[in-house]
């Protein structure tokens, strides 16, 4: 219990100490994010808050971890090391979406081929257990991938992404200390104190960003707690209190807000025949801004939804992974149905507004 608390003490620290020296080099340095376009910010701001994300959790995973129990965890942190590094560069001068492609898919093979941090198994999920090594290889590439741009998507306005990872690595982080697996909660606990360092600076009225750096970190480190998660359960005895039923489906609940923003947009795009690469404003927090929301009002909005469907996940495990993966989903459509309905309204009242505005001046003229 100790180390944990360490841990969490000593990430928090060094980010939330360290924030403010690369607010004031950034904008020395002029390595800043612009307002205009798809963004959602209106005042020029730093997007450097992944290097004290990164130093934070790493500096207090590496000294609070007792390496012995957790095989190949060096591979992790050299797949944090190349994401780190590609961010940083992306994030001060922007690169090309392939070449940040290869680098997630290094990072990714690394701890695939490496470290045996794997998805082997559907656990039960459309009747699948265990999947063949070639099988297991590719679906664990496609998860990493997949929750490194998840998170890099959601990463539109202040906090949402921080918070959404925050939520996930606490939860995590307990359930390990409930199974006595304090080597992994010292590692989701570390994460947990170096996202919210970085949160005092970028929840209310933000001062930085994360950028690139942070996000994809937070989407690698999201895609190793997810499998770590499902391999350890299933080692767990029937009998064990905290064993969950119906794991797949629950990971999907608690990611539920990435996942599902993400297929959505990636939908759209391919669907119109675009690249599901292609930035647009077609994502959940962008048209709740658009509603007239904040970004805190925003963020806390969707941070509860996602706490809901956490309760829900964790309270109806036992029907089945698929028939809870229908309920979360069917859920979630719901919500978004309902909020694009509210955003028509709302455009179509502008558009109202604006004519009007537009025929009055016509008439003064």
């Amino acid at each position: 219990m100790q180390e944990v608390i360490l841990a969490f003490i000593t990430a928090f620290s060094l980010t939330y100490y360290a924030i403010p020296s690369v607010i004031l080099i950034a904008k020395e340095k002029q390595l800043v994010d612009m307002p205009g376009g798809r963004h959602s910010h209106k005042e020029i701001t730093p997007s450097l808050g992944g290097v004290g994300i990164f130093a934070g959790f790493v500096f207090s995973m590496v000294l609070w971890l007792d390496y012995q129990n957790v095989d190949g965890i060096q591979y992790l942190i050299c797949s944090l090391l190349i994401l780190f590094l590609i961010g940083l560069r992306d994030d001060i001068i922007p690169l090309n979406a392939r070449v940040k492609l290869f680098a997630q898919l290094l990072a990714a093979s690394i701890l695939v081929f490496k470290s045996g941090f794997i998805l082997d198994s559907f656990h039960g999920l459309f009747g699948v257990e265990e999947l063949s090594k070639p099988l297991a290889f590719c679906v664990s590439l496609l998860l990493y991938i997949f929750l490194i741009n998840a998170f890099n998507l959601i990463d539109g306005i202040n906090g949402l992404s921080g918070s959404i990872s925050m939520i996930i690595s606490v939860v995590a982080g307990v359930w390990f200390f409930l199974i006595d697996n304090i080597s992994h909660s010292i590692i989701c606990f570390a994460l947990a104190g170096a996202i919210v360092g970085f949160l005092r600076y970028n929840i209310l009225s933000a001062k930085i960003f994360m950028g690139d750096t942070g996000s994809t970190i937070l989407g690698l480190m999201c895609g190793f707690i997810s499998v770590e998660m499902m391999s350890i359960n299933s080692s767990l005895p029937v009998s064990e209190v905290y064993r969950i039923d119906s794991i797949p489906a629950v990971i999907v609940g608690i990611y539920i807000f990435p996942i599902f923003d993400t297929v959505r947009v990636f939908t759209i795009r391919i669907l119109r025949g675009g690249s599901p690469f292609k930035p647009d404003r077609r994502h959940i927090h962008h048209m709740m801004i658009d509603v007239g929301l904040s970004h805190f009002q925003a963020t806390s909005m969707l941070v509860l939804i996602n706490l809901i469907f956490l309760l829900i996940v964790f309270s109806f495990q036992t029907i089945g992974a698929f028939y809870l993966l229908l309920v979360i989903f069917a859920l979630a459509t719901g919500l978004t149905m309902v909020l694009l309905r509210v955003n028509g309204k709302v455009t179509s009242r502008k558009i109202e507004k604006d004519k009007r505005s537009e025929e009055a001046v016509t008439k003064e003229i």
